[in-house]
């Protein structure tokens, strides 16, 4: 079955990797740019992960005390039965769990993951063939236009804009979809007389 991809807010969000591993590091490396609060739990650490800015880390074995309170787990360690123990203590307290060796264990998936600045797009094969998420990844890399972060942050500004104005919902989207468009053409965000001037024109011509 295949998995439904939830997007969700992890700004501030306090999460647990049991692991200081190759493994835990490259879930770490994938988490941080999305802002929460990790607590790193192992006896060795790779130099690495001491060297990351942001992560709590406990040079201890793992103890069930850590999951108070948190949001999500990842259990990366290099013991099969360590992360399955650490899987059952999570579901039995509903709390997300991802276990990095292969099995049912784990309740999210991390996904191939493609990010520009607000954009993320996730790919899975719901554990199938990472091989196959990896070479999709590049592929939608290469797709993706190079300027596409400033324009979407351009944009963010620009729907508020329009947002503020009396225009119905519908024609506010096709106007959105047309600035969009004009900004991909020109391969960077609109000035801010070409935004207006396009505007004028789109309007007056809206139905």
């Amino acid at each position: 079955m295949a998995y439904f991809p939830f997007f969700i807010d992890l700004q501030d969000k306090p999460g647990l990797v049991v692991g200081g591993g190759r493994v835990a590091a490259r879930k770490i490396r994938s988490l941080l740019p999305y802002g929460p609060r990790l607590t790193v739990c192992a006896p060795a650490l790779l130099p690495e992960l001491e060297s990351l800015p942001g992560l709590i880390l406990w040079r201890e074995p793992f103890s069930p005390a850590l999951l108070e309170d948190m949001f999500f787990v990842i259990a990366a360690t290099d013991d099969r039965e360590e992360n399955c123990r650490i899987a059952r203590l999570c579901q039995a307290r509903s709390i997300p769990v991802n276990v990095a060796d292969p099995g049912n264990e784990s309740t999210f998936l991390f996904s191939a993951l493609v990010r520009r600045g607000p954009l993320s797009i996730g790919i899975s094969t719901s554990g199938t063939s990472p091989s196959a998420a990896h070479f999709l990844k590049k592929q939608i890399e290469e797709l993706l236009p190079a300027d596409l972060e400033p324009i979407l942050v351009w944009m963010d500004g620009v729907r508020e804009e329009l947002k503020q104005g009396s225009l119905p919902q519908a024609q506010r989207a096709m106007l959105l979809s047309r600035l969009f468009s004009a900004a991909l053409q020109a391969g960077r965000p609109l000035s801010s007389d070409e935004t207006q001037a396009l505007l004028s024109h789109e309007t007056e011509e809206l139905p």
